[in-house]
């Protein structure tokens, strides 16, 4: 009796449990088909032959911090391809933030469904109007190939701004009474040290370098002895006897023009040959028959120089005898020419060495 009276009383929790499911299961199909249709506050529909669009928005007024949500839906019957419009080229108030494609399906009527969504935030407050939309379909088996059109009407919003009805009693206070900047502590003082530091040192090297200066004894010597004296170590250095003849006549070369640019004051060192005869024309130091030697010597240097002439061993003799005989001829001791430095890096050379 009493399993009997327990069997109902289970049977009876277990019918208002079902009861319960499914009255919680109508409520919430209710409530999803409440908020489906809820979803997009504004829902326009435009039709054309095999084409159906909506332009929907989920909202007509929103303020300046919300987003807004607009979704295009163009529905194609079969044979026909739709080309959804650019929005971006429309929107002047609004900027994109977001989009989504939400790709193609079928409906109920197999026709071809594409939807486009796009989160728009407003850049002002002020009543602004979502542009016309432009959707263009075709037959997709028509030779002609005669493109269509289906526009959209504009759609009016409203922003408001996050002020409210206070945004007219607003008023501009005036700006704060001027504050000084701190000042950095100077270091005016930390440069003049820094100066003072930089004259000392400058005006002590330039002292130093008068003061050996001054005990530096100035040496002179006339010019034909420092020509002598490169002769000598041109002969010592046997580079004819060792086949080094173009080294030789640049050596020689050498010799005689700075002789002549330590004697006479012409620049022939830093000149090509043609710059110097020519330039030797318009001087009265030396006779037309040094010049004309001077001339041959040069022109024969360069001959075997550049022209890779091959001197005979008379021809080198007389090369250096003109040489020689061209300093001996026009040498004088008024002409010295000052050799501190050269002797004092000819010590510090042999000192290294040493």
């Amino acid at each position: 009796m009493i399993d009997a009276v327990n069997i109902k009383r289970g049977l009876l929790v277990l019918l208002l449990c079902c009861a319960l499911l499914a009255v919680c299961s109508g409520c919430k199909e209710k409530s999803e088909g409440i908020i489906e249709k809820t979803e997009f506050e504004i829902d326009k529909q435009y039709e054309r032959g095999p084409l159906s669009v909506h332009v929907r928005v989920d909202k007509s007024k929103l303020t300046i911090a919300d987003t807004l949500l607009l979704e295009l839906e163009a529905v194609v019957e079969p044979g026909y391809e739709v080309k959804m419009p650019k929005v971006d080229k429309g929107l002047e108030n609004f900027g994109i933030v977001d989009w989504n494609n939400l790709g193609n399906r079928l409906d109920e009527n197999n026709n071809v469904a594409s939807t486009h969504r796009y989160r728009l935030e407003p850049f002002l407050s002020g009543k602004y109007e979502i542009p016309v939309f432009t959707f263009e379909f075709y037959d997709v088996n028509s030779v002609e190939d005669k493109k269509y059109e289906l526009s959209s009407e504009s759609i009016e919003v409203e922003v408001t701004s996050l002020l409210g009805e206070q945004r007219g009693e607003l008023a501009i206070e005036d700006i704060e009474d001027v504050v000084e900047m701190p000042q950095e502590a100077a270091l005016w003082w930390i440069w003049l040290l820094i100066f003072f530091f930089i004259a000392a040192a400058a005006g002590g090297w330039i002292l130093l370098r008068r003061k050996r200066a001054a005990k530096l004894i100035r040496i002179f010597k006339p010019a034909h002895e420092i020509a002598y004296e490169r002769l000598k170590a041109l002969v010592k250095n046997n580079l004819v006897e060792t086949g080094r003849i173009k080294e030789f006549y640049e050596q020689i070369s050498s010799i005689l023009r700075h002789y002549i640019e330590h004697r006479f004051d012409l620049h022939a060192p830093e000149r090509t040959t043609e710059e110097f005869l020519a330039e030797l024309q318009y001087t009265d130091v030396l006779s037309g028959s040094d010049k004309e030697s001077l001339e041959k010597f040069l022109t024969h240097c360069d001959l075997v120089k550049f022209a890779k002439h091959s001197p005979t061993t008379e021809q080198i003799q007389k090369t250096f005898d003109l040489v020689k005989e061209f300093i001996e001829k026009t040498k004088s001791d008024e002409s010295r020419i000052d050799v501190t430095d050269n002797l004092q890096k000819e010590k510090t050379v042999e000192a290294e060495v040493a």
